[in-house]
């Protein structure tokens, strides 16, 4: 856990499960086509029941990590962060996120990114962390870039969006000895 202001990041647990889903559904539109997975596993309350149960068994076999960025006063959750792609073989992961709608721009989740990175190479021993976004999500590679990331390239065809394109990636990557 990750304290800092008024806010706490933390892992997502079966227990977040109503908010959770509120958090997914209020910001369905933004993330259907760069968040598939999340988007089509959580269309209603039992299946993102289901999802969760997953999410932590992944967790568990430590394939998959999710986070959320939460604020103490109000139990609102700002934004979702996790670790997936994990090669524990390097070792190095990607890390995604999203910001809920209404907290967009405000700086709150590049704070919380720039505590959390740090912690990940502690925490996980990771040697790297990786993120990528598609060149329209101009929030996303900011947020890189103000927390030290660096563009490794562009990958062509490298993801297919949730209508079935598929499009480039702009890779970004943080070493470990590069920590803030």
């Amino acid at each position: 856990m990750i304290n800092f202001e008024n806010y706490t990041i933390r892992p997502l647990e079966l227990r977040d499960l109503e908010p959770y889903f509120y958090l997914v559904d209020r910001n369905r539109k933004r993330l259907e086509d760069f968040f598939t997975g999340t988007v089509s596993r959580t269309a209603n309350i039992t299946e993102t029941a289901s999802f969760l149960q997953e999410i932590v068994q992944k967790r568990e076999a430590k394939q998959y990590f999710p986070y959320l960025l939460v604020d103490n006063t109000t139990n609102d959750f700002i934004a979702f962060f996790d670790l997936k792609n994990v090669d524990w073989s390097i070792p190095k992961t990607e890390i995604g996120c999203y910001t809920d709608e209404k907290y967009s721009g405000k700086g709150l989740t590049t704070r919380a990114m720039k505590l959390f990175i740090p912690y990940c190479f502690d925490h996980f021993n990771f040697k790297k962390i990786f993120l990528r976004t598609h060149h329209s999500n101009k929030a996303a590679q900011v947020l890189a870039e103000k927390c030290g990331f660096e563009v490794e390239g562009v990958i062509k065809m490298d993801y297919k969006t949730t209508s079935g394109e598929i499009v480039d990636l702009i890779y970004y990557g943080k070493l470990n000895h590069e920590i803030l």
